[in-house]
């Protein structure tokens, strides 16, 4: 079943937004990744169809290029 993870980032706009998710989706090709930069929290969604996304492997390549990745509670 698929799960989904929703994180508050840094990101400030929709070419860092989109060359981030070039970099994740060639992480985790099975993913569906996006970005909501209209909400407060500048969210970033992962959804992996086969169980729980690896957080920490996400938090840590958004950390790695310099951006605020923090998942937000339930």
């Amino acid at each position: 079943m698929p799960e989904v993870e929703v994180f508050r980032t840094n990101v400030p706009d929709h070419r860092s937004a989109a060359a981030l998710r070039r970099c994740l989706q060639a992480c985790f090709p099975t993913w569906r990744i996006t970005f909501d930069l209209s909400d407060c929290d500048r969210v970033l969604r992962v959804e992996n169809p086969t169980g729980p996304p690896d957080s920490p492997a996400v938090a840590a390549l958004l950390h790695a290029r310099g951006y605020a990745c923090t998942p937000l509670p339930d």
